[in-house]
Formats: structure tokens, sequence, C-alpha cells
């Protein structure tokens, strides 16, 4: 029989409830809002159960009249005044930097750039789905940084015309980077695709495929049919199967599964 359910070792149990020291009390006010987080720790089990190290969520209750508006926001006072030991990326707080990727209220996306606001009822925060986790809503990104370090995500010229300038490019020619440049490699489209989660080990991903695209564009670089060549292969590029997820979660609006269509699109037309 089908079990439904995960083994009791890795099922996700209650953890603490905790308000702000002089905050908003637990009967939930109007600017009192309640945060579900996503907690583990590798080496010690705050709640001293019988079954040491299994993820728990804490709840918090917050009043967001004393913080910014944005989940980040939120995180940060969560950690300045109610647990320390809460841990999780950030950098920028711009959305320009990608530390911050998790997953709130179901869906990728920076807490930085996620408000409070539009989020209803309890605001449940977690790690980034399908990948390891080091600590609380840190995820391991090693695997996701040594897929885009195959790529050789740089510009590779032989023969630059004056090596003391820069390389030219027109505004047409810069036009077609659009939508590619402004990844921010956060990761929130490769953790949404199904195709990721069954194949992370081969197949590269959106935000990898996306980057990749970045570079064959480019009319600079010198080695678009040796990039074609790498990608040309069954799992690492055609694992892709244009679900969609990538595009609807990308924070910043761009369409990967797009880019992966177009990379096989000069695939077709290069070696067929």
């Amino acid at each position: 029989m089908v079990k439904l359910r995960l083994p009791k070792n890795s099922r996700i149990k209650p953890g603490r409830t905790l308000k702000s020291p002089g905050g908003a009390p637990l009967d939930k006010p109007a600017s009192s809002r309640t945060f579900q987080v996503y907690r583990w720790q590798p080496d010690t089990d705050l709640c001293k159960t019988e079954t040491p190290n299994l993820p728990r969520y804490d709840q918090f209750s917050l009043d967001v009249n004393q913080c910014g508006p944005m989940v980040l926001d939120a995180l940060i006072t969560i950690k300045n005044d109610i647990d320390p030991s809460l841990t999780f990326r950030r950098s920028c707080r711009e959305g320009v930097c990608g530390s911050c990727a998790m997953n709130i209220d179901g869906v990728n996306t920076l807490a930085c750039i996620k408000p409070i606001a539009e989020v209803e009822g309890v605001i449940k925060v977690n790690p980034l789905p399908h990948m390891p986790v080091i600590k609380d809503l840190v995820p391991n990104l090693k695997q996701a940084y040594a897929q885009y370090a195959s790529i050789e995500p740089w510009l590779k010229a032989s023969s630059p015309e004056q090596p003391d300038q820069e390389h030219r490019q027109s505004p047409e020619e810069r036009a077609k980077l659009d939508g590619l440049w402004d990844c921010v490699l956060c990761f929130c489209c490769s953790t949404s695709c199904p195709s990721y989660w069954w194949n992370s080990d081969k197949y590269l991903g959106p935000a990898t495929l996306l980057q990749s695209f970045r570079w064959i564009q480019d009319s600079r670089d010198e080695t678009r049919r040796q990039r074609l060549e790498q990608l040309n292969d069954e799992i690492k590029l055609y694992s892709c199967h244009t679900i969609m997820n990538c595009a609807k979660a990308c924070p910043k609006g761009l369409n990967p599964a797009k880019a992966i269509s177009q990379i096989k699109q000069q695939i077709a037309r290069k070696f067929d």
C-alpha cells in the first residue's frame, strides 16, 4: 500500500510560539502578524524532544508597525529582538543580490521585495524547496553554483581588435541581452522546476541555462558554437519540458523557459 505521509523521522514537528518583548501580545491586535518559520539545526534541538534534529515550525508574533514593510524586515526584527539563533542569508535588501531567496506563502521569491501586506493570514516562511538545508532558511547551493561554473560564464574572445580598449557592441546587439543579464542567481526558478527536482544532478536547470544563453547571445563572444555543443545533451538541456514554473517564480520577471527554447532552436539550426 502506498504511504502518503513522510516517515516519522522526516516530518516537520510543531515548534515554539514566541512574541516580541514588549510588543504585540498573542491575542493579535490589528498590527500583529504571525510568522511560521521553518527551523532546522544540524547539531542541536532547542525543543529537547525524543526525536532530535527534526525540522520544526516556530511561530513568531510580531508587531509589524515596529519593522519595515517587507518579509525580510520582519525576519531581521525577529532575529534582533526575539530569537538571535534564526539563520538566513541577506545582503542588498534591494532585490539585486539574490541572497534572501526563500519560499514565502508557498511561492519562491526574494524576502527583501515581498511585502508583508501581500500575504493573508499566517505568513509561512520556508527555505527554497528541494535543496539540502544547511540551517534554518539557508539552502546549500554548492551544486547549483558548480553547474553555473560549468558553463564558463565569462566573455571568451581570442582576437580582440585592440586589446587596450573595450569590445565594441551596437545598441541592437546589446538589446539582445535584455532579460538575460538581469538574472541575480537566486535560483527561485530552478527550485520551482519539477524537472530540476528529479534530475538536479545532471539537468542544469532554468537559472544556469538562462545564464548560458546570455553568453550565447553576446555578440562579443567568439565561442557560440562550442557553447551550444556543450549544452546539446539529452539531460543537461532537454530535461526542460516547458512547464513554465520558472517564469512564474522569477522575482525579477524574467522568462528562463523562453531562453531555453531559443537555445534549442539555435542548436537545431546549427546541427541538423
